[in-house]
């Protein structure tokens, strides 16, 4: 993209003295199973299921496991989902990046970053009007009132691209008269006509003398207006006065409404003029082509209902604007003052989250502090330049942050945690850009480091309308939370739509025609209590990812169904825990050998190994460190 720079600042960070073939170790504190309200489903009972770690350190191979075992990390705490028990089954979604095919709509997004960078799509140039809380006027440079973004948002989708247009221009026109009534150059207790503009046929136009303009759109409102104040007013009082001395006549109503948009039509790509009592929109008329509204770029051409939001832009074929620098920097993570500020207007400005809820401790809790050891380049294949560990990728716009990315480049993926960005960018769609971004990202370094070939989107929720839109980034696959395969989501999709919970991998087997009836016992495949999820009516296009903190949630280990998430796990053993690796006072040691130390009749402890050997699985928990204190 032209005026983008990309910096990395990772690879010159100070290591902890791990080389690729020392990587540190995993060192992890079992929290057990927790149960807490659920942020999807709005349920307030503890309905959301889950298992969790407190990570000291993770080696960035032992999370790269469980990722690709339905885990997840908000901050050191690591949760996975108890899939068959949790209201909201979470399934690890992630998508190959050489195959990744953008849609229409997100094609869209990057030629409008582009066209803001280049400065075709100057802020003084287009109109956005969107569903995403906190855009801001002073983002776009538009002038117009929130009462003319509401009315555009809530017109009717299947008006034609002409019908935008007047509409648009109808509402400027509105915006001015209410300024002038409000200001009191129109009497205030008259209820002044709403304005029409109109396109002009083909037939009705004029080409000017000097042939350099061509007439599209006009409007008749100075004669309603006119018309209505002298029905208001005393005709005894003006009926001395002639058309030409009456400040409130037709031809002066015009005149002074369109000198008053004579800035609207500059940047606009119009030229604004009051003709007998008319106001008339021209454009040049080498712009015109046979398609009379070929010079008029709408940013959505599908359908009303597809459509999401759509972008309003007049302009010459080639206007000009000012260039921007358009910046994107790759930081080990770590706390920056600056990064706060804009997470913080963030939360509160678009989740409207309380000021005294976003504080400093939480933010470094949630987005800066991580447990990953840091990978430095190894000068090979096996480590990407920026090396592996925790990042924040910051987009800077001529020298201001607009936007972090919260991200963990693993050995086999790009990790996207989270992303908060400044909501005067609103209309940029940071969230699908800064996805795109991450995408090529990763496609790019492959070429560098071959292993690492996939995007990570988090946990897509399917009973959760506003967590589908992950899918959209084509062809992505879904975790199978039984046997940790990956399952294509056009398999998966229709499997979904019946089940919040399917043990996916079953039905890709049976379609491989490897067996004839259901690998798992019925009572696994059974959605618990049946119960129907209530989607978010309001289906809003999430950009970033899950806001997952630490629960603050009982611990039920000493619940009487505890083991029974293990009783569908393909990896149960024989029980054996004698190998996983234990942390104790600084010592490392396998359980067989401290087993003597623990009177026989003590049951807790083992009983807690085996439910973390069938969540993390036999090789991570003989090879992470079980710590005991």
């Amino acid at each position: 993209m032209a005026g983008k720079t990309v910096k990395s600042e990772a690879s010159t960070s100070s290591s902890s003295g791990n080389s690729d073939n020392n990587r540190g170790e995993t060192v992890v504190s079992d929290c057990g199973r927790r149960k807490s309200s659920c942020g999807y489903c709005k349920s307030t009972a503890s309905t959301s299921v889950s298992h969790g770690l407190w990570a000291n350190s993770i080696t960035v191979d032992d999370y790269q496991e469980l990722l690709d075992r339905g885990w997840r990390r908000s901050g050191s705490f690591l949760y996975k989902p108890e899939m068959e028990k949790t209201c909201c089954p979470s399934y690890t979604i992630r998508l190959r990046a050489r195959d990744f095919v953008p849609s229409k709509e997100q094609q869209r997004v990057s030629k409008r970053m582009q066209r803001f960078v280049d400065g075709t799509l100057d802020v003084k140039k287009s109109v956005e009007t969107r569903k995403d809380p906190g855009v801001s006027a002073s983002a776009c440079g538009e002038a117009s009132s929130s009462g003319t973004k509401k009315s555009l948002s809530n017109k009717n989708k299947e008006k034609t691209v002409g019908d935008h247009i007047t509409y648009y221009l109808s509402e400027q026109v509105d915006n001015m008269i209410r300024t002038w009534s409000e200001s009191g150059q129109f009497p205030c207790s008259v209820q002044l006509p709403k304005a029409s503009v109109k396109k002009v046929s083909q037939a009705k136009r004029k080409l000017m003398v000097e042939g350099a303009e061509d007439l599209m759109y006009s409007s008749n409102i100075a004669f309603q207006i006119a018309a209505t104040i002298r029905q208001a007013q005393s005709i005894a009082k003006d009926a001395s006065q002639s058309a030409e001395d009456n400040p409130l006549s037709t031809k002066i109503i015009a005149e002074k409404l369109a000198a008053s948009l004579d800035q609207l039509a500059n940047t606009n790509g119009l030229a604004i003029r009051a003709c007998n009592g008319h106001i008339n929109f021209y454009t040049a008329a080498t712009q015109v082509s046979s398609n009379e509204d070929s010079h008029i770029a709408l940013g959505a051409q599908e359908s009303a209902t597809e459509r999401k939001d759509f972008s309003l832009r007049l302009s010459p074929v080639h206007p000009q604007g000012k260039r921007r620098r358009l910046e994107i920097r790759l930081k080990r993570s770590g706390f920056d003052p600056e990064e706060f500020a804009l997470y913080r207007r963030y939360q509160i400005k678009v989740h409207n989250d309380a000021p005294d809820h976003v504080s400093e401790i939480s933010y470094r809790r949630f987005l800066v502090d991580t447990p990953l050891v840091p990978v430095q380049p190894s000068g090979d294949s096996r480590v990407p330049p920026c090396g592996f560990g925790s990042f924040h990728q910051q987009y800077v716009i001529d020298g201001r942050l607009v936007a972090v990315g919260v991200i963990d480049i693993l050995p086999k993926c790009m990790s996207s945690k989270y992303l908060f960005w400044d909501p005067d960018f609103a209309f940029l769609s940071p969230g699908k850009f800064s996805a795109l971004q991450e995408i090529g990202w990763v496609k790019e370094n492959e070429v560098r480091c071959p292993s690492l070939q996939y995007y990570y989107l988090g946990y897509y929720i399917h009973s959760c309308s506003k967590m589908r839109y992950k899918a959209a980034y084509y062809p992505s696959e879904l975790l199978c939370p039984l046997r940790y395969q990956w399952v294509p989501f056009d398999v998966a999709q229709p499997l979904l739509d019946r089940k919040p919970y399917v043990v996916l991998s079953d039905f890709v087997l049976l379609q491989n025609g490897e067996s004839s009836q259901p690998l798992v016992s019925e009572n696994v495949m059974e959605v618990q209590g049946d119960e129907n999820h209530n989607e978010d009516s309001n289906d809003v296009l999430i950009d970033d990812e899950d806001e997952m903190t630490e629960p603050e949630s009982e611990s039920s280990d000493d619940d009487s169904g505890s083991d029974s998430c293990g009783q569908t796990s393909v990896e149960i053993e024989n029980g054996n825990v004698s190998d996983i690796l234990i942390g104790l006072n600084g010592s490392r040691m396998r359980y067989k050998d401290l087993r003597r130390a623990f009177v026989p009749e003590e049951s807790y402890l083992e009983s807690q190994l085996h439910r973390y050997k069938r969540v993390v699985g036999e090789k991570l928990s003989e090879r992470m460190v079980y710590s005991l204190g």
